[in-house]
């Protein structure tokens, strides 16, 4: 007969304490697993909790279009509980702005989703660009500020300059968490936040002119832009041999010629020229060269004449004195703030720098397409971001990104920013 194995006593005993343990083990690794699934859980709806509740005080130093749509842009974050908008400028001096403004629609969209009504607000719409009043845009912003009071404690102190002085007076307790620096180009907030003024300055390999003409018989009514594109001058009275103005298709050019826009109200008008550094001619190394300022303003005379509307009167001899314009062509260069975003770290707050207090060109494409919107696309996220950090750390990233997002603006305007504002 074969041999049964029967286990012994102690075998069973090993057996049973082995189960044991392992029941035990599973058990504690259940218990575990357990408590690390609450504990994130927890902590996930705690962080979810803290971020929903998170609120911080924003200072907007400048009621521009630029510092205006960026309070618009922290209210819609939904992370300011206190909103204060500051400008040494009186309402009166804001308001009766004649200048005008042409949002692109690229900016378009960005105010649309803003909550702006372009259908409620004095202008007009060509080639998807809206027109309108320097002063007109800001009041309407402000109205939108009004009605934002029932969400967001929001004071706008007009007449009231950002100074030292200003922030000494500030409780402890009470200071912004993020203050936008928006004053514009001439403005003096940076220096008293102790952020550095050197700037870097980048050729935009372009050359242009400007010329304005003030004539007070006309209306301040927005009008579209006219553009007229590869324009060439007769310099021959000069010595200068090139293509009539304006091209015929009949004499086609070798290289691009110079770009043209008219701009502004029917009241003060604007004329901006411009040719890319590629159209290596003779006419563009004389104009760029020359002494004679009389040359530019018969350029900017004839070329109103040819190009303006149908409706509004030419230019004269007798009218050409209103019109003031540059000597000669100059070359078109981009300055932009070494330093765009700073913190300060005994008070805790967070410095960003917008619109043309952060960048400039030496040339005015018309209010035209308004660049400084493009550095107020990533501001919602670096205040929210900066509402929910947890620490100093989650303010240096927020800072960081802030910062590269605007070197990449400037570097965008530089190469394709006169591109979309003159040549097209």
């Amino acid at each position: 007969m074969d041999a049964v194995n029967v286990d012994s006593p102690v075998d069973r005993f090993n057996d049973s304490v082995e189960e044991q343990y392992r029941t035990l083990a599973y058990d504690t690794a259940l218990s575990t697993l357990l408590a690390v699934l609450v504990y994130v859980l927890v902590k996930v709806s705690l962080d979810c909790i803290r971020q929903w509740r998170a609120r911080i005080s924003v200072l907007i130093v400048g009621s521009g279009p630029i510092g205006l749509t960026a309070a618009l842009v922290a209210v819609r974050s939904g992370k300011v509980l206190k909103l204060t908008v500051l400008d040494e400028r009186y309402r009166s001096a804001l308001l009766c702005r004649p200048q005008q403004i042409a949002l692109d629609p690229r900016s378009v969209r960005f105010l649309l989703d803003l909550g702006v009504d372009f259908d409620n607000m004095e202008g007009c719409w060509h080639n998807e660009h809206f027109f309108t009043k320097i002063g007109v845009f800001q009041e309407y912003l402000l109205s939108m500020l009004e009605q934002k009071k029932q969400k967001v404690d929001v004071k706008v102190h007009l007449g009231t300059k950002f100074s030292e002085e200003y922030l000494r007076k500030i409780p402890r307790g009470e200071l912004p968490r993020v203050i936008v620096v928006a004053d514009g180009s001439c403005g003096d907030s940076c220096s008293v936040l102790g952020i550095s003024d050197d700037y870097i300055v980048e050729s935009c390999r372009v050359y242009g002119a400007n010329a304005s003409i003030e004539r007070l018989d006309q209306r301040q009514v927005p009008t579209p832009e006219i553009r007229a594109h590869s324009l060439y001058f007769d310099l021959s009275a000069y010595g200068i041999d090139t293509v009539k103005y304006p091209h015929s298709s009949s004499q086609p050019a070798a290289k691009p010629g110079f770009h043209l826009k008219i701009y502004g109200t029917f009241r003060n008008r604007y004329m901006a020229l411009a040719c890319t550094s590629d159209a290596d001619s003779k006419m563009m190394h004389f104009l760029h060269h020359t002494a004679n300022s009389s040359i530019m303003k018969n350029i900017f005379h004839q070329s109103f004449n040819a190009y303006k509307m149908d409706i509004e009167p030419r230019l004269s001899d007798l009218t050409i004195h209103h019109m003031q314009c540059s000597r000669k062509l100059f070359e078109i260069m981009l300055s932009y703030r070494r330093v765009s975003a700073a913190y300060i770290e005994g008070d805790n707050i967070a410095v960003t720098v917008e619109g043309e207090a952060a960048r400039v060109l030496n040339f005015d494409t018309g209010c035209g397409v308004n660049f400084g919107m493009r550095g107020l696309e990533s501001l919602g996220l670096f205040i929210y971001r900066t509402a929910t950090a947890l620490d100093q750390n989650d303010v240096f990233e927020a800072l960081s990104a802030k910062i590269q997002h605007s070197r990449h603006v400037a570097e965008t305007i530089r190469q394709t920013g006169l591109a979309s504002a003159m040549f097209e």
